[in-house]
């Protein structure tokens, strides 16, 4: 189950946003093989808001695009089809039959800022924040240069499938 809570309103949300996230979100799942049910929420924030909690969270003091809280915890260097496919889960990470992945946290605000920069269209920025989110919220990171390079070619094969490219 998709959640979304708009918590801001200097961009306009429009429900084809929603059906959009929904699907980008179930492809990304589906390609990383989750094949359970899960639960996702995403918080929809302005760039005063995402700035409060980037620096409640991670210590760093300004405007970011998407934050991730992941629930479960993942061997170092693998992702949930590398540690999770095809295993029982421990009642904590459920809520009733769905498996909680996580939290997103998106500022809509900074998605437009960068649609802007980069030339494309609020639906792929929106998109791709997504998709990186999620994968965050299945193990990815790209704190170090394989990982990052890892995480980004996901990134893309994802988009691309959804028929989104740059």
């Amino acid at each position: 189950m998709l959640l979304i809570e708009n918590e801001q309103d200097k961009i306009k949300w429009e429900k084809e946003y929603e059906d959009i996230l929904n699907q980008v979100i179930n492809l990304a799942l589906k390609e990383e093989r989750v094949n359970c049910k899960t639960q996702i929420s995403v918080v929809l924030v302005d760039n005063d808001e995402i700035k409060e909690l980037n620096k409640e969270h991670r210590k760093i003091d300004r405007v970011t695009d998407v934050l991730s809280f992941p629930m479960l915890d993942y061997e170092e260097g693998k992702v949930f089809k590398e540690c999770y496919e095809g295993k029982d889960f421990d009642i904590s990470y459920l809520d009733g039959e769905e498996l909680v992945l996580g939290d997103i946290v998106l500022s809509l605000e900074k998605a437009e800022e960068q649609r802007k920069e980069f030339g494309h269209s609020f639906v792929r920025e929106m998109s791709y924040l997504v998709v990186h989110s999620v994968l965050h919220l299945l193990g990815y990171d790209h704190m170090v240069e394989k990982d990052k390079e890892r995480m980004r070619k996901r990134e893309e094969e994802i988009l691309s499938k959804y028929k989104i490219s740059r």
